[in-house]
């Protein structure tokens, strides 16, 4: 068999389609070199900055990565897609276009004779009910169809940018620090699950930080990082679970322009 890839946040369209089109080129790059041994790829979310479908209209840009992840399907290797809390409005377009396996929830499965729990992260655990409030009105049927039908695409897009920018407040691009095991939501959502099931690994994207931690005896839970300032991904063969960062340290490298 060959290997299990994840990876998550590549925010791709951000800051601008212009300015982040390096981080693009470097996104289907990295496809490109795993896709000689890629089995399945897990995109855990928040791969575009700001995705909206229209009944007929797609936001602009992200023709190489629409079209490298359409065929990499062809090519046989099966690629989820998971919602994130940027990207939550897909309504069949990257399912019917481009073949991907789109996940608007958590999502359990077993890889090579692991148990894997696979969510993008946003929302878990307990409180903010202010943000858990927002998430619920992105998912409100009558807004979406508000959005879709009142708004001109041309202005909901760059609605969605202004949203999707102003979201991130005043730390910018920076995650904010790991808030310990007593605080983080995503290890308080993991334990609670584990009370009443049993995982190998817990992967999760949205905070934007690399931690790899054993939170049971059998169960290690996986933060991918983030392509805005880690590069990283987490691959998979059936025997090791390793987190790789600096993607583009080595893909520059290879005669990428670099954006600096």
């Amino acid at each position: 068999m060959g290997k299990v890839y994840f990876a998550s946040d590549m925010h791709l369209g951000y800051p601008d389609l212009k300015q982040g089109e390096w981080r693009e080129r470097l996104f289907v790059r990295w496809l490109d070199a795993i896709s000689a041994d890629a089995e399945e790829l897990y995109l855990v979310g928040d791969v575009f900055d700001f995705w909206f479908e229209y009944h007929n209209v797609v936001p602009k840009g992200f023709v190489r990565t629409l079209g490298k992840l359409a065929q990499m399907v062809e090519n046989g290797i099966k690629i989820h897609f998971f919602a994130g809390n940027h990207d939550t409005w897909t309504f069949g377009y990257l399912r019917d276009e481009l073949g991907l396996i789109v996940h608007d929830d958590a999502f359990e499965t077993e890889i090579m004779g692991k148990k894997f729990y696979i969510s993008h992260g946003d929302g878990v655990g307990p409180g903010d009910f202010s943000y858990k409030f927002i998430k619920w009105l992105f998912h409100n049927r009558v807004v979406r169809f508000m959005f879709t039908n009142l708004l001109h695409p041309d202005l909901g897009v760059w609605f969605g940018h202004k949203w999707s920018n102003s979201s991130r407040g005043k730390k910018g691009i920076e995650p904010l620090g790991y808030l310990g095991d007593d605080k983080e939501k995503i290890v308080l959502h993991s334990n609670e699950l584990l009370k009443t099931q049993k995982y190998d690994y817990m992967v999760y994207g949205h905070r934007h930080l690399v931690v790899d931690k054993q939170i049971a005896e059998n169960t290690r839970m996986v933060v991918l990082g983030d392509w805005l300032t880690n590069f990283s991904y987490a691959v998979f063969d059936g025997h090791d679970f390793k987190i790789v960062t600096g993607v583009d340290k080595t893909l520059l490298s290879a005669g990428l322009p670099s954006h600096s």
